[in-house]
């Protein structure tokens, strides 16, 4: 049986890493039938559209997609189409696994943390008014009006929802990935001590969410006191659920833990679809260089694999890039810890990884 999945290249390294990765998976022995499909700068030019609705459709039918990164453009241009695909799927979970891998340059040893944050609300969700519209003016009027305080006239405004369904929808997703998975703790992120409407609300349904896992260990965290534990003492953390925006700056705070986002997967989740991808970014600087880390998006291609139910393939598959990694001689640049020894490029590591498939 080969799994029908929709494999989107991306665009500046993207399609690079991807290629990467529809390699090794296919030395796996795992057949696979691809859907390619286009998104991104290249897709604009086309279409008209960054995310065209073939592709949405083609990952609902289908149900999994592989995906490169995508460029986004900073402060104009189309927003990002990682969060336009979030919403279109309801892909209300994002996981990244924060895992250390000997070999690889890091501060820190035996780091296996587990990011779970909320995809779909908080300020992520693009509820913005623009400095010196009329909308802004009303909403500023409307604060001042209600008495709850006096905002700038010259203020861009950004609104920050948190729901009680879809925050204990991501902590009981949480939980149950714990459970799953033999992981003993969870750890509730916020800042309700300021917050106290949102975040608080937040930090209440963790909280009776919780009380249904007893087996499970459950405390939570204000977010600036988790963001130095983790600097300092990462081990004493487990599966981390946290809302949207603390979410993300917490996953990139971990891959710095385990010696950057060349190593650090993700996936975004629903209850009925997924869309792996690796972390990082699309790099165009790179592009076409035959220089950037595939790891990530490899170890993404290694998520696919547990959630298809191919847990010998996907723990194979890992073995096989912790085994390159290990070895040093055929990594990329990002993971020599002396800047003199010779790297190699993405197709080289490719290589070394089905190399080491055949053997491991």
């Amino acid at each position: 049986m080969a799994y029908n999945i929709t494999l989107i290249p991306g665009d500046g390294v993207g399609p690079e890493v991807t290629e990467a990765t529809r390699r090794v998976l296919e030395a796996t022995g795992v057949k696979f039938k691809w859907d390619i499909a286009e998104v991104g700068t290249s897709a604009m030019e086309k279409y008209g559209t960054p995310l065209p609705a073939s592709v949405v459709e083609s990952i609902k039918q289908n149900k999994v997609a592989l995906k490169g990164p995508v460029t986004t453009p900073v402060g104009s241009g189309f927003r990002s189409v990682n969060v336009a695909l979030r919403k279109e799927l309801e892909l209300y979970v994002c996981l990244r696994p924060c895992k250390t891998y000997t070999g690889v340059p890091s501060h820190y040893q035996n780091v296996d943390l587990i990011i779970v944050r909320e995809n779909l609300e908080d300020l992520y969700v693009g509820i913005e008014f623009e400095r010196g519209t009329p909308e802004a003016a009303g909403l500023i009027k409307y604060v001042a009006d209600v008495r709850r305080g006096i905002i700038r006239p010259d203020s861009g405004i950004s609104i920050k929802p948190i729901s009680e369904f879809r925050s204990k929808r991501i902590v009981k997703f949480a939980f149950e990935y714990a459970r799953t998975y033999n992981r003993k703790k969870v750890t509730a992120v916020h800042k309700a001590n300021i917050m106290k409407f949102s975040d608080g609300l937040f930090l209440a349904c963790a909280r009776e969410v919780a009380r249904g896992y007893s087996d499970i260990e459950f405390e939570d965290r204000i977010v600036d006191n988790i963001s130095m534990q983790l600097v300092q003492k990462p081990h004493q953390f487990d599966v981390i659920v946290a809302p949207n925006l603390y979410g993300d700056i917490l996953s990139d705070l971990c891959a710095g833990l385990i010696g950057g986002l060349g190593v650090a997967p993700g996936a975004n989740l629903s209850d009925e679809m997924a869309v792996f991808e690796p972390t990082h970014g699309s790099a165009p600087k790179y592009a076409g260089m035959n220089k950037v880390n595939p790891m990530a998006m490899m170890l993404s291609g290694v998520l696919m694999l547990r959630y298809l139910g191919e847990k010998e393939n996907a723990d194979h598959l890992e073995r096989a890039i912790a085994g390159v990694v290990a070895e040093g001689k055929n990594v990329t640049y990002d993971l020599k810890s002396n800047a003199s020894d010779k790297a190699v490029g993405t197709s080289q590591v490719t290589d070394a990884v089905i190399r080491k498939l055949e053997r491991v």
